[in-house]
């Protein structure tokens, strides 16, 4: 793996100028800065003041260096040099793409002057990036760029014996009734956090929502327990989420209600797809353009009643609640029965 190298800051240029004035050999001035020798000649070599009518100037000059280092960092900058690519990029971002879509699209087109998707953060998140507010195009339209790695850390440990490949049978088939499927709807993002919870019963297809004030896991999984608590435990076996941080605290399930937890593959929430086809019925009452902070839960219990009244063909047309309902009667009379006493 290949050393990364960083050029020097303008405070380490003012002292370098200052001790070379004083005539400071240059291993001692790289010892004092932490830095190679090799990167203090480059520096001076790049960055030198050369003036050919006044020869005596010569010399070494922070604020020059700087200045030199700059403009040369920015001839490197396509986004800068290149406006029409500025702007084009600037129009996909808009449209909705990702910068890594924007990269792998003009790869595949072979356009004869490419960026990278790197390119393009850097671009946004640098002095004059940030001067035009570039970054309000990105995805997430942070102001500041986080350092890589920094959801990672985020996540509470998965066990692979969690994951849906180890998931029973009888669940992946629908034969067994009491699994959920998990997952939150958000909001535009100048709507603040305030989001919804969309649980689906996986055999009857039954569907509850709840409002959440924000992305924090704990307080998620209370709302959970709380939602599912007054039901059999037959009904709440378990729950199958992706791999969002916001399903993080799934511990407090088990010792909560009983319920297992499963987890979708990384980057696959399609293998939940019955809550997923849930929430694009739920689209129709609760579009992205939603003011959350208006939904009572009133309204949402009136979103839910209507899609569980709703008949469905792969219920052979009863509705939600009926199936439901059934299902909830069938398992108590079962916990009533005196095989069971």
């Amino acid at each position: 793996m290949g050393s990364h190298y960083c050029h020097l800051k303008l405070d380490e240029r003012r002292k370098l100028a200052k001790w070379l004035e004083a005539k400071m050999p240059i291993a001692e001035i790289a010892d004092r800065l932490g830095r190679d020798p090799s990167t203090i000649y480059r520096d001076i070599k790049r960055n030198r003041y050369t003036d050919t009518e006044l020869p005596e100037l010569n010399g070494y000059y922070a604020l020059n260096a700087q200045g030199m280092y700059e403009k040369r960092r920015a001839i490197h900058r396509k986004m800068i040099v290149h406006p029409d690519l500025k702007a084009a990029i600037e129009d996909r971002l808009k449209a909705g793409w990702s910068p890594e879509q924007i990269a792998g699209r003009m790869r595949l087109e072979r356009h004869p002057i490419r960026v990278s998707h790197e390119t393009i953060y850097r671009f946004a998140y640098s002095k004059d990036g940030r001067d035009e507010q570039f970054y309000r195009h990105l995805p997430e339209h942070r102001r500041r760029r986080r350092p890589r790695g920094y959801r990672k850390h985020n996540r509470a440990h998965i066990f692979d014996t969690q994951s849906l490949s180890h998931r029973p049978e009888r669940i992946s088939e629908r034969a067994e009734f009491g699994h959920w499927e998990c997952d939150l709807m958000m909001f535009r993002k100048e709507h603040g956090k305030v989001n919804v919870t969309s649980l689906v019963e996986r055999v009857s297809r039954f569907a509850v929502v709840m409002r959440n004030e924000d992305r924090q896991s704990k307080p998620i999984m209370e709302a959970l327990i709380q939602g599912l608590a007054p039901l059999p435990a037959d009904a709440r076996q378990s729950i199958t989420f992706d791999r969002g941080t916001e399903f993080s605290a799934w511990k407090h399930l088990k010792a909560g209600i009983g319920a297992d937890a499963w987890f979708c593959d990384p980057q696959a929430p399609y293998q939940k797809g019955s809550v997923e086809n849930t929430n694009n019925r739920l689209r129709r009452y609760l579009p992205r353009s939603t003011e959350p902070t208006a939904l009572t839960n009133r309204y949402l219990r009136s979103i839910c009643h209507r899609l569980n009244s709703t008949p469905r063909k792969c219920l052979g047309y009863h509705t939600p609640a009926e199936v439901f309902e059934t299902r909830s009667e069938e398992h108590t009379s079962e916990l009533q029965s005196p095989c069971n006493l």
